[in-house]
C-alpha cells in the first residue's frame, strides 16, 4: 500500500490539534506496522502498533461472533485516560490516546472525521 506519509502525518497533527482532549495518535496497518505517528517519544511505537492491530483483530472477531456486524471502534478506558481504535479504511486503524476527563462525544466525532480523512488519503 502506497501512503503519502506527509499527508497522513499532517492529518494526524490536525487531529491532535482539534481537541485538547487528544494527546496522541497513530495510523497502524492491520498487520501491526506503524504507518505514521504523532505519539510521544516515551511510547514504544512498534509495540503500540502491534498491540493495536491485535486488539482490532480480536474485537472484529468478537463482534462478528456475537452478531454485532463489522467492528467500527474499540474504546479502552484506563485510570489515566482512554485509547480509541477506529477503522480508517479496510487495511488501517487509527489509534487515539485521550486525557482521563475527555469529552468522549466530541472526541468520537473528531476521531471519525480524522479516520475519514486518512481513509481518503490512502
Amino acid at each position: 500500500m502506497y501512503v503519502r506519509k506527509q499527508s497522513v502525518t499532517s492529518i494526524l497533527r490536525e487531529l491532535n490539534a482539534s481537541s485538547e482532549d487528544i494527546e496522541a495518535s497513530a495510523l497502524v496497518s492491520m498487520d501491526g506496522l506503524l504507518m505514521a505517528s504523532m505519539l510521544p517519544p516515551e511510547f514504544e511505537q512498534d509495540r503500540v502498533a502491534a498491540m493495536s492491530a491485535a486488539m482490532l483483530a480480536l474485537g472484529s472477531q468478537t463482534s462478528m461472533e456475537l452478531n454485532r456486524g463489522a467492528l467500527d471502534q474499540i474504546l479502552i478506558r484506563g485510570q489515566r485516560g482512554h485509547v480509541l481504535l477506529t477503522r480508517a479504511g479496510p487495511e488501517t486503524v487509527l489509534v487515539v490516546v485521550t486525557r482521563p476527563n475527555a469529552q468522549l462525544g466530541t472526541t468520537f466525532l473528531d476521531v471519525r472525521r480524522g479516520a475519514e480523512a486518512l481513509s481518503a488519503a490512502l
